[in-house]
Parts: structure tokens; sequence; C-alpha cells
């Protein structure tokens, strides 16, 4: 190991190819040339004299010794944008830029007029959305504000629940004017079901016993924006919000009878509660879709 410092930088480039697991990925992340990374991880590697990554055929694998860096990497990474923050200037005011994570669904059917009336109110605040399935994780700073289906469990965020969000199984009325609807959960599987390629699914329909898996799916695709596009052009039955199925005038099939229900979080992590544009978007979240959750009801 050689008595340089290496800086910054070089850290960050070394994060991004563990997340994303290629040069080509981190480049894309952080928005600068593969041939960048590649000299960052060669100038890391010489500096701490250790191989970070061993090639594979789905990619770039970090090393044991790399992984023992991850942890102090990703602290210096919440450093930094503590950093970026206090030295902006802008904690205090109502401008900048504000990250959101939520899934598919959440981001491009329900958020977009939320967002649009925080702008109107807010025009100096940008807003980035980040649309993921996955669970993002606010401590690494994927992004600041994530609205979550299940409870966030990292100590260092603050988060409230603004409401349980209840889907069923539904089918467009041209559907089910042309082939009818089930009349009972045994005669679902006689109908073309909408559902996953290859991310997991819901594993059991809702306390009846009845295992889903990939073949039972007509309709296979692992975005729910597509599977959701599919259900209103009448392939056949799929699951989605209640307050969604209402609005699109879709029919409910077996109510009551077949469904499950997701919880709301609202979470950020607790650093971002001295600045102004975070709580504000914060706020306005947990107010307007906890709104949208109660129109179920109505």
């Amino acid at each position: 190991m050689t008595n340089t410092q290496p800086g910054w930088e070089l850290y960050r480039s070394f994060l991004a190819v563990v997340r994303e697991g290629s040069l080509s990925g981190a480049a894309r992340a952080l928005d600068i040339t593969q041939p960048t990374v590649g000299r960052h991880i060669d100038a890391l590697e010489q500096a701490l004299g250790i191989a970070l990554f061993t090639r594979s055929q789905t990619g770039l694998n970090a090393t044991e010794g790399a992984l023992a860096l991850v942890p102090h990497a990703e602290a210096m990474a919440a450093a930094a944008e503590a950093l970026q923050r206090a030295a902006s200037g802008e904690a205090e005011e109502d401008r900048g830029t504000v990250r959101i994570t939520a899934s598919e669904i959440i981001g491009t059917e329900v958020l977009p007029p939320i967002l649009a009336a925080f702008h109107e109110q807010h025009p100096r605040i940008a807003v980035e959305l980040l649309l993921s399935n996955r669970t993002e994780d606010l401590l690494r700073r994927d992004a600041d504000i994530a609205i979550r289906m299940v409870r966030p469990t990292q100590a260092a965020l603050v988060a409230k629940k603004i409401g349980t969000i209840h889907l069923g199984l539904h089918a467009h009325p041209s559907y089910v004017e042309k082939h009818g609807a089930p009349r009972s959960v045994e005669e679902i599987t006689a109908h073309p079901i909408i559902g996953f390629d290859r991310e997991p699914s819901v594993r059991r329909l809702e306390g009846l016993g009845i295992p889903i898996s990939r073949d039972l799916f007509a309709f296979r695709c692992d975005s729910d924006v597509a599977q959701y596009a599919a259900q209103r052009a009448g392939f056949g039955l799929g699951f989605c919000q209640i307050a969604l199925a209402k609005r699109d005038g879709l029919v409910p099939i077996l109510p009551g009878l077949i469904g499950f229900q997701l919880e709301v979080w609202v979470a950020m992590h607790e650093d971002l509660r001295t600045s102004r544009r975070m709580r504000l978007m914060f706020d306005h979240l947990a107010e307007h879709v906890a709104a949208y959750i109660a129109s179920e009801n109505r």
C-alpha cells in the first residue's frame, strides 16, 4: 500500500461499480465515461495494494477485500451528500432538488398530479423521480424520500405510515362482456391471468392457499405499468389497487373473497429533517397520498 491517499472520486466510482456490477453501469449511474471509471478503479487498486474486482460472465464481482471497504465507502458517500447540502446554503430555502423513489404504479398513476400541485406551490424545487419496485436504500442516498409498501426498518430513517392500499382481482368490462367472470375461486384458473415473468409475484392468493407460479400467467411482464395496461386493454384478470380500478371503471372479480393489502409509508433519512425542501415534500406526499388512499372508500 502506498502513502497516497485516494480521493473521494475514486471511492465514488468504486461504490458505483459494486452497486451496478459493471464499469458501464457505474458510468451511466455517475454520468461519466466508462474509461474514467476504469481509471479510477485501477488507481484505487494501486493506492490500496489490493484487487477489488474479478471478472465473470455476469460482470464484475467484488473481492472479499472490496466488500470490507463498502460500509466505509457508503459512509463517505453520506458525508459527501451532507457536505454538499451544507455548502449549498439551501437548507432553509424552498429551492434545490428532491429525489423521490416509488413503485412503478405509484410513480405513474398516483404521484403525477400530486407532484404537479407541489410544483405549483414551490416552483424553485426540482423533482427527480426514481421508479423501482426494489426497496431503495435511503441510507446510501439512492433517493431522498421514499414511498414504500413495507414498513422501513432502518433506524436512521424518519418514517410515517399514511394508510393501507387494498388490491383486488379485476378485469376490464370488455373482457367480462365477452368471456364472463369467474363465480368461484376454482374458476379463476380458467381465465387468462396477468402476472410476472421473472420477478417473484404474490406467492399465494390471500388466505385461499392457491399457489401462484409463473406458468399460471397468460400475460407475463415484470413491469407493473405494462401489466396494468394489459388489464385495461381487456387481456384478462389481474391484480390492481381498488382505488385505481374504481377510477378506470374496471370490474371487481370475487370482491371481498380474494385480494391482499399493503401498508404505505413515507420515509426519509433523519439528517434531511433540517432541509426545508425535504420537509415540504415529505409533508406534501404524506398528506396527498393519504388522501388518494382514502378515496378508495368514497
